[in-house]
């Protein structure tokens, strides 16, 4: 009797450094904001200025936390049973297992590469590879092996 075949192993794939940065900045200009209302209410109502220090190194710690805990974030997991995207917009269905999938296509709507995986019943996911940190072509083929195997197909 013949052994099952191995699938490929899991695959994790992270936030695009790009995109960390991006939300690392935007939480900087929300701080910067916040600080300037408390600089305002500070000398209006003679409050102390080690509020304001306070809340300003607080608020580079979170920033930077954040950032850090967000770079480290998967956003698309593919497993032996199907894959996970979390965290991106415009994803459409979230999660499925292999055996829903019934076609996976790359295109590039607005000059953005995506790959399109669509469903048996209709519903579609579109991961915008851009967002991921990883390179398109090996996404492509780490995503069509985990695909194959779990149709059942062997590579030749």
């Amino acid at each position: 009797m013949s052994q099952p075949v191995p699938g490929p192993p899991v695959s994790d794939y992270r936030l695009a450094p790009v995109l960390a940065v991006r939300f690392a900045g935007a939480g900087l200009v929300l701080l910067a904001l916040l600080l300037a209302v408390l600089t305002v209410l500070v000398a209006l109502l003679d409050l102390p200025v080690g509020a304001l220090v306070a809340v300003a190194a607080l608020g580079v710690l979170v920033v930077l936390v954040s950032a850090y805990l967000l770079r480290r974030t998967v956003v698309v997991h593919l497993g032996d049973d199907g894959y996970r995207v979390r965290l991106l917009r415009g994803v459409g269905v979230d999660r499925a297992s292999w055996t829903d999938v019934r076609e996976a296509v790359t295109a590039a709507p607005s000059g953005t590469p995506v790959v399109v995986l669509k469903l048996a019943d209709g519903r579609t996911t579109t991961i915008a590879v851009q967002a991921l940190a990883a390179d398109r072509e090996d996404f492509v083929r780490d995503l069509q092996a985990h695909l194959q195997h779990g149709h059942g197909l062997r590579r030749l």
